[in-house]
């Protein structure tokens, strides 16, 4: 069995209500349910949420309600507690007779989502066993860590990452190209084996629920929103690849 999770919760610190607004006609959580179910390859979708309207909505997409607890519905709880949380109910409720061949992660305020990700990632995932899972991926060269600074408490900059790091500083450049493409896990999905997430502790940072062994599926322009002017990229994404 293939199941897809889907958090998001109430509110929001930043952007207010984020996961409600709507794009083209839909909220931006209905996006990844949609992908979902329109990919024919995902058995049950799960959403764990504490908000009554993705509740409702989500029901009507034939999605599972995972209670989310009060303790991971606070702004500073770790996305990977909530997806461990939601996976042992999604256990609980299919039984031990139900073997789970993958968990297709999504969160609510990420749209840049469609069927072809989805299927993307679980054809890689059969082909190649070595690989613990495969997340959509965005090239972002102008964000390169190279160009990434800190603020001193003087209010001057430095280098977020020693320049050393990516080699040798007198052959380094202005050109956002010259250390080759920058892949962002652009958060739109992480199609990921039972075991990276009965194991979250081993996997690497910043998001542990990928495991150790990732794969890239090629996206573009693919992003979690939290800022106001990240919603036209959103609805030039979705005039552009949504199916």
């Amino acid at each position: 069995m293939i199941v897809a999770l889907m958090m998001g919760r109430a509110g929001s610190k930043g952007l207010k209500n984020k996961n409600l607004i709507k794009i083209k006609g839909k909220r931006l959580f209905e996006y990844p349910l949609i992908a979902s179910i329109k990919s024919n390859i995902i058995d049950k979708i799960f959403v764990t949420t504490d908000c009554n309207v993705i509740k409702k909505v989500s029901k009507k997409y034939k999605a599972e309600i995972i209670h989310r607890p009060k303790y991971l519905c606070e702004s500073k709880a770790l996305g990977e507690k909530v997806y461990e949380h939601g996976y042992d109910e999604i256990k609980k409720r299919l039984g031990k007779s139900v073997k789970i061949e993958f968990v297709v992660l999504l969160m609510a305020n990420s749209p840049t989502i469609n069927t072809n990700i989805i299927r993307k990632g679980i054809n890689f995932l059969r082909r190649n066993k070595k690989f613990d899972s495969a997340v959509s991926t965005s090239i972002y060269n102008m964000w390169s860590p190279l160009r990434a600074r800190k603020l001193n408490k003087d209010g001057s900059l430095k280098p977020f990452v020693p320049f050393k790091t990516f080699g040798d500083p007198k052959k380094l450049n202005c050109d956002r190209d010259s250390q080759g493409d920058v892949y962002f896990a652009d958060m739109s999905v992480s199609i990921v084996r039972p075991y990276c997430l009965e194991n979250m502790n081993k996997g690497l940072l910043p998001q542990k629920w990928m495991g150790r062994k990732i794969a890239a599926i090629k996206s573009e322009g693919g992003l979690d929103v939290d800022f106001e002017w990240q919603l036209p990229q959103v609805k030039f994404w979705i005039e552009k690849n949504y199916e």
